[in-house]
């Protein structure tokens, strides 16, 4: 089964675990050498921020890629001396998530909640967001759906529309909660030190 096969090379992944400004965070070298970066909660244990990279064919690694969360805003100074200047009125999405659900927030749209239809393509195995007047179309996929490789229900998916932003919710399946809660089990044997000293788990 897909998703005890996902559980077992989280288990089997080098981690390192460290406690830092009320997060653990927690990092991922799995056999293929693939990494994963994890920040959650410390109180609560909700995450926080996911993120990849992995090495091309050269050897040396990429840009991080960020699964959820937001990537640091860039600076003014960088902005300026590159002559770059993000445009505040273009939508923003990202994906913050809640202890049952998956979530993401696309931010700048101003259009009334009549006008967007979210729905689920079982085919393409993703979520399509679209409006009626033609101004936004997005598609994105749930990467904890395709590693477990579960299937995509619509009645699972809802939204709402409030203050410019769009927030769609895809609740989470059961087996989705299971491995979460087992992954908790397992970050909890880590020894997380504060202040910045990692301790490491090789399993």
């Amino acid at each position: 089964m897909a998703v005890v096969s996902w559980l077992e090379s989280l288990r089997v992944a080098k981690k390192t675990s460290l406690l830092q400004d009320g997060r653990r965070k927690v990092h991922y070298l799995f056999l293929d050498g693939k990494e994963m970066a994890e920040e959650y909660d410390v109180r609560t244990s909700e995450l926080l921020v996911r993120k990849w990279r992995q090495k091309n064919a050269l050897g040396a690694y990429g840009q991080w890629q960020i699964e959820v969360g937001e990537l640091a805003p860039l600076s003014s100074g960088m902005l300026e001396s590159d002559h770059i200047k993000e445009s505040s009125c273009n939508p923003i999405f990202m994906r913050k998530d809640t202890k049952t659900s998956f979530q993401w927030r696309i931010r700048n749209l101003p259009y009334p909640k009549d006008v967007y239809e979210v729905s689920v393509d079982q085919n393409e195995r993703c979520c399509i967001v679209r409006t009626s007047n033609k101004k936004y179309y997005k598609k994105f996929s749930i990467p904890d759906m395709d590693r477990c490789q579960l299937p995509l229900d619509n009645a699972a998916l809802s939204f709402t529309h409030a203050n410019n932003t769009l927030i769609i919710t895809y609740h989470k399946p059961k087996e989705i909660l299971a491995l979460e809660e087992e992954l908790q089990k397992e970050l909890k044997k880590l020894k997380a030190s504060k202040d910045g000293d990692v301790e490491c788990n090789t399993q």
